[in-house]
């Protein structure tokens, strides 16, 4: 009889532990499962060059950036540097007001590069966290600007050395080099040398690579496409601006290049990044013209 009993009260016991156990178990996994909770994406893409509001980043420079992540940027292309600082800000104070406002700087222009301040000015970008240092016409005098338009003293040759040089001291400090073309470096010279072409196979892939600017290679009668075929991966950067039935700078969307057409071959031509850029917006308010350019991005599918 006292094992009848014991035996009725381990099964008794049994039951309620394999009961409570399942009541755990159910209440565990209810409490578990919360809502799942939407994690939004940055709304900000796309890059600026600078250069578009280089008046009112004279001025104000701290409210301008603020303007420029409000009007959808995500990042930007520096286009002055003097005495060690960019727009008076020392590079490690740009990096982190930049920050402060959700963009970072990807390039910089720095036309005024000489073989003897290349170091010191290599290392302000690095200390901007500026990944591609960017020259955006021949440097050290080579450049010339006249009633004729744009062009080059010295060889092409020589321009080859100075990017070259450049280029392995961008490489030796963890930054990447580009150079950015206007027209005339697509127009063929007197002895029929084509500056980019020779740019493009002379320059050491590993140290040198190239800023499109798209309104200029269209200015010069080129398909761009062309050169993606040409010179597949060296694109590395493309300057995105407009051009209208005159000719002249446009916010993008609102002139006649093809940049759908161009942005199909992204791949091909190895653009890992782009940049609005108006070098004049004719009496449109430049801040009003990178809003306008930012909502021509979107219409046109870049991202």
């Amino acid at each position: 009889m006292k094992k009848h009993i014991n035996l009725s009260f381990g099964l008794l016991l049994m039951a309620v532990v394999s009961f409570t156990a399942c009541s755990s178990k159910t209440g565990t996994e209810e409490t578990a499962e919360t809502p799942e909770v939407a994690v939004s994406e940055p709304t900000n893409f796309g890059g600026l060059a600078l250069y578009t509001v280089r008046d009112s980043m004279a001025s104000n420079p701290k409210a301008t950036l603020q303007a420029v992540a409000d009007a959808g940027y995500a990042y930007v292309e520096a286009a002055n540097y003097s005495e060690g600082t960019f727009y008076g800000m020392t590079p490690s104070e740009f990096k982190s007001y930049l920050e402060s406002l959700g963009l970072t700087a990807k390039s910089a222009h720095m036309g005024m590069v000489t073989m003897e301040n290349a170091d010191q000015l290599i290392a302000d970008v690095k200390a901007a966290g500026i990944e591609y240092f960017v020259i955006p016409v021949p440097p050290m005098g080579m450049f010339t600007f006249g009633p004729d338009g744009m062009g080059m003293k010295g060889t092409p040759d020589e321009l080859v050395t100075i990017m070259n040089t450049l280029g392995e001291k961008c490489k030796a400090a963890g930054i990447k080099l580009l150079y950015h073309n206007h027209d005339f470096e697509f127009k063929a010279m007197d002895d029929g040398t084509i500056i980019e072409d020779l740019l493009l196979e002379k320059c050491d892939p590993e140290l040198v690579n190239f800023q499109m600017d798209l309104f200029w290679v269209t200015k010069a009668g080129v398909d761009p496409l062309t050169y993606f075929e040409k010179y597949p991966g060296r694109f590395i950067a493309w300057h995105v601006k407009d051009m209208n039935d005159e000719g002249n700078f446009a916010p993008v969307g609102t002139g006649n290049i093809d940049f759908k057409r161009i942005l199909a071959e992204k791949s091909k031509s190895g653009m890992e990044f782009y940049l609005v850029e108006q070098d004049q917006t004719f009496g449109l308010d430049p801040l009003e013209a990178i809003k306008i350019s930012h909502d021509g991005l979107v219409e046109i599918g870049f991202k």
